[in-house]
């Protein structure tokens, strides 16, 4: 039996068993080639500055900055959209082009652990709405979430649920190209077990994971992101981390190059910033401090 229809059949019993460690069995991406890094920067990091009638920067301005950065690409977060249209996606499209940028990633809000119903048919419709959008912005790969854990119900039935809600809007993907990227980030993904098990659960060469190097917070989160690293297409890199128990405590950005290089990933490396210092001083640093740990 496949492990699409192990999941299928098992039900509970098969999302407990794979929650409990089986997860590394999902087969990792085959890289052929030796792990090139590339670097890239998320919108959502000037999230202050793109939202709201008397916003002071324009995604278009935010491109912009990636070129003064020396960035290789942008992550176009959909949060910031002026419209959501083919026409606006080109005129991103070509702004990046023109200033020599790819559209490394972009991201939407959304939530697979819903039962089934107009909620989980909502939540599908709107990721398969991105993946149109992104074919038109020429963005190879979205961000998409997991979901929190409803009330009343067990982490197993919600990443059961994850997993069919993710497997409806895999072929939307799919038949245009177009990488679904499952971050890490609470919920359902909360530990590197959760992302593995959904990752099992889908069993498809079009979804991977977005490794979020911040959103682990058990006894040793290098751990865990090293061994979720082989099934990552996309990486956002935080400035800080924090174990279970313990303070937040600054990224080791060579750390974390060393052990996405050990799991042969290439690709983008996208600044998600969230720290208190204005971005505006801060990002251009971090980028730096990135850019020497990548060599």
């Amino acid at each position: 039996m496949n492990r699409r229809r192990f999941v299928t059949h098992g039900g509970l019993l098969g999302a407990g068993v794979l929650l409990a460690g089986s997860g590394d069995a999902v087969e990792p991406l085959a890289r052929k080639t030796p792990s090139r890094l590339r670097l890239s920067c998320c919108a959502y990091s000037f999230r202050q500055y793109l939202l709201g009638p008397g916003r002071a920067l324009s995604l278009e301005d935010f491109i912009a900055l990636g070129v003064e950065w020396g960035l290789d690409g942008v992550e176009l977060t959909s949060y910031y959209f002026d419209a959501q249209t083919p026409e606006y996606c080109h005129r991103l499209r070509r702004a990046c082009f023109l200033a020599g940028l790819d559209v490394s990633a972009t991201a939407v809000g959304n939530a697979f652990a819903v039962p089934p119903g107009e909620e989980r048919a909502k939540q599908v419709s709107i990721v398969g709405r991105w993946v149109d959008l992104a074919v038109e912005m020429g963005a190879p790969c979205i961000r998409v979430f997991g979901g929190a854990v409803p009330k009343d119900t067990s982490v197993e039935q919600a990443t059961t649920w994850a997993i069919e809600t993710l497997r409806e809007a895999e072929p939307l993907a799919a038949a245009r190209g177009i990488y679904l990227a499952l971050e890490n980030h609470g919920g359902v993904t909360a530990t590197a077990d959760g992302v593995l098990a959904i990752l099992q659960g889908v069993d498809s060469q079009w979804v991977g994971a977005n490794l979020d190097t911040g959103n682990f917070h058990g006894p040793d989160p290098y751990a865990e992101l090293a061994r979720v690293a082989p099934y990552a297409v996309n990486v956002h890199v935080k400035t800080a981390m924090q174990a279970q128990g313990k303070p937040a405590e600054p990224a080791d950005y060579a750390r974390l190059v060393a052990l996405l290089r050990e799991a042969g990933f290439s690709g983008y490396l996208s600044l998600e910033y969230e720290a208190a210092e204005d971005p505006k001083t801060a990002v251009p640093r971090v980028l730096g401090e990135i850019r020497a740990a990548m060599g």
